[in-house]
């Protein structure tokens, strides 16, 4: 009996120093947590500087920025805190070659804050924020205005990009930034941002595993978006308009690309989408309307074109070489000066069920489904091609007459290259 009264006591005490421990880490968890603080800055607060704010602020406080301007730079943030615009504050570089914020630390966020006047170099890279080998950060819901770089991303994961307004000064490509610069990164998100004349709208390189959706990128110098060597990434419901070359897609695996719009990037080098040497990808339900071509092709094996409209551009799809097992489903081509441009004769690519809005053959059957096979590639796409001053003839008889000889007897074009059930009507989108 003693035995077990023993056993008890001991069990009991166990017990009570378990619940001592637990009590002991709420209680300084709690501790921890009634500690966070709120720092204002503004010219009638204790901090007048958000240098000084952010050098006095612990992890887990916010820096509460108010109205006015702040002509400020170098300002390192190396805790895990927010820092908050209220009524829209204004930090200004005064266009001196130095970032505004300097990040590297994990947990923070930076909000409702208009950065202007960052200066630009010929030689270094400066920007709005910089951030560099950091994780899980937000930074959203900010303008930036006269900047050489909003955004330098370098080394980092985790971290989200949202709802900010980048335009630039649009001066020439040497003397222009881009809006957001991503290098080495993963699992970045960027989401409904705008961006407008700067040189690149969107840069990505050695990118992986992220998300660049709901984004604008507008009359930048050269590229809306430019990305390389970034695999398994999803592009979806952005804007590209009007940009000096469009889109460019290189040297990457796994990208997907759905329901974007490719618009009005016009000249002479210029195109929607210009894709190099890229494998093993999906472009479906995207609109590429009024570009001198709609999608450049070099060196692209493996992608599914699927649902996607082609209107009104010079050239919708144009193959430069070396591109196998592509597959193009269920497109709709409209009123195109040339669907299809082929630099080859040899077909390993697949052309099967599209709207052609040159098609002339029937339907007899009423299926929907032509009963001739058709033919995209045309023979004066070929010489135009080869000679690109020929384009002047392009509505001539003479072409019609060009292309209507090498459909009966094909000697230049690949004579597989054939839509063997080309759709009647347009093909419904949910673009």
């Amino acid at each position: 009996m003693n035995i077990k009264i023993s056993f008890f006591k001991c069990k009991s005490s166990v017990f009570n120093l378990i619940f001592f421990i637990f009590f002991i880490f709420i209680g300084t968890n709690t501790t921890v947590f009634s500690q966070s603080k709120t720092l204002e800055v503004c010219s009638s607060c204790e901090f007048k500087s958000i240098k000084k704010a952010v050098l006095s602020a612990n992890d887990g406080d916010t820096v509460l920025i108010k109205k006015g301007i702040y002509k400020e730079t170098s300002i390192e943030v190396n805790k895990a805190i927010s820092i908050i615009g209220e009524n829209n504050p204004i930090i200004d570089a005064e266009g001196k070659k130095e970032n505004i914020f300097h990040c590297e630390t994990e947990n923070f966020s930076i909000s409702n804050i208009t950065f202007q006047n960052v200066g630009m170099s010929y030689v270094k890279e400066f920007a709005a924020i910089f951030i560099y080998k950091s994780k899980k950060f937000v930074v959203k819901n900010n303008d930036f205005n006269s900047v050489f770089y909003s955004f330098i991303i370098q080394d980092s994961s985790d971290g989200e990009i949202l709802n900010n307004m980048v335009v630039g000064t649009m001066e020439d490509e040497t003397k222009a930034g881009n809006g957001i610069h991503i290098w080495k990164a993963k699992r970045m998100h960027i989401e409904g941002n705008t961006v407008k004349n700067m040189r690149d709208g969107i840069y990505l390189e050695y990118v992986q595993h992220s998300t660049i959706t709901k984004n604008k990128s507008i009359g930048n110098i050269r590229y809306g978006l430019h990305f390389m060597f970034s695999h398994d990434n999803v592009y979806d419901y952005n804007e590209f308009t009007g940009n000096g070359a469009g889109v460019a897609v290189m040297y990457s695996k796994r990208v997907e690309m759905y329901h974007n719009n490719f618009h009005h990037n016009w000249g002479t080098a210029s195109y929607g989408l210009l894709l190099k040497e890229i494998n093993d990808s999906k472009i479906e339900e995207n609109t590429f309307q009024d570009n001198t071509t709609g999608i450049n092709l070099d060196g692209c094996n493996r992608i599914s074109y699927k649902k996607n409209n082609f209107i009104g551009n010079g050239w919708a799809v144009k193959f430069i070489g070396a591109c196998y097992e592509n597959s193009f489903e269920q497109n709709n081509f409209l009123s195109n000066a040339f669907d299809l441009s082929y630099s080859s004769k040899l077909n390993d690519n697949s052309f099967n069920g599209n709207h052609w809005s040159e098609y002339t053959g029937y339907d007899l059957d009423h299926n929907g489904v032509g009963d001739v096979p058709y033919r995209p590639v045309k023979l004066f796409s070929y010489i135009v091609n080869k000679s690109p001053d020929a384009l002047v003839l392009l509505r001539s008889l003479f072409v019609d007459v060009l292309n209507f000889s090498e459909k009966v007897s094909p000697v230049f074009t690949p004579d597989k290259l054939i839509d063997d059930k080309p759709i009647i009507k347009r093909i419904h989108i949910n673009d």
